[in-house]
């Protein structure tokens, strides 16, 4: 089992950047797959981003890998998810999430992949 914890509340203006940090222990993150949630009030949870366990090869939603970049620092076992130019529509909850090494592309999205989540980072935006 893999424990996340994320980093606190965050309250930003439009165009402002902010990094969300997801920390894990229980396994190194070489051998996790690591994803970005985000749900919205009154709305599912969807995928944002991951960078996988084998060469860190990263994934990013469309609507905003010209945006959001994943990375991660394998000696602090922590992953990381830049976030820049952020508008009112980014406005969320931000899960971290774990999976198996082997999740193969076409899989990240899916919530259901990942066993292990943060406790969600809420991020408001105002206009």
């Amino acid at each position: 089992q893999v424990q996340l914890v994320q980093s606190g509340e965050k309250l930003v203006q439009t165009g402002d950047s902010l990094r969300l940090s997801c920390a894990a222990s229980g396994r190194p993150l070489r051998s996790l797959t690591m994803a970005w949630f985000r749900q919205a009030p009154g709305k599912e949870r969807e995928f944002v981003a991951a960078i996988k366990a084998s060469g860190g090869i990263t994934y990013a939603a469309d609507s905003v890998k010209a945006r959001f970049t994943v990375s991660r620092d394998i000696g602090a076992n922590t992953g990381y998810l830049q976030m820049n130019n952020l508008g009112p529509e980014d406005t969320a909850v931000y899960y971290c999430a774990a999976g198996s090494e082997r999740l193969i592309t076409s899989s990240l999205r899916a919530t259901s992949n990942y066993g292990d989540w943060g406790q969600g980072t809420r991020v408001t935006v105002s206009s």
